[in-house]
């Protein structure tokens, strides 16, 4: 991904602020899947006077402008990540929350055969899987 999360608000004729700015090079070096809560802890260490409804509001618009995908993952908090991103699905620790990505050549293949069976051409799916993690011995 060559453009950045600022380059595309700004492209999409969004008004970026310095606050809007601050969030989105937040969102653009997380790494994880943060919450509302994560994103203003992290962006009010870089300006202290963004306020957490400012944080709620710029997701918001984000996400309705097509720049973050919303992610629930059955724990009461709605995460965010790039929408840009390479393609990925998810696997939830039900323990500790942990979200980790991964992509399998076998089950991408296999959704394909699946759509083409029932008379369809795919064009997008998101897969999460919900598990704890085994118990060793």
């Amino acid at each position: 991904m060559a453009d950045t999360i600022i380059s595309r608000c700004e492209a999409k004729g969004l008004r970026m602020t310095d606050q809007r700015r601050v969030i989105a090079q937040v969102l653009e070096d997380s790494r994880d899947h943060p919450d509302v809560e994560a994103l203003y802890g992290r962006a009010s260490a870089v300006d202290p006077r963004i306020s957490i409804a400012t944080v709620y509001r710029t997701v918001k618009l984000f996400e309705e402008a097509g720049i973050l995908e919303k992610h629930e993952f059955g724990d009461g908090r709605a995460r965010y990540e790039d929408a840009e991103r390479d393609h990925h699905d998810h696997l939830i620790d039900m323990n500790s929350g942990e979200v980790i990505e991964f992509c399998d050549p076998e089950i991408e293949a296999l959704q394909e055969k699946i759509a083409e069976k029932l008379g369809y051409r795919l064009k997008g799916h998101r897969l999460e899987l919900y598990g704890v993690p085994r118990l060793k011995g």
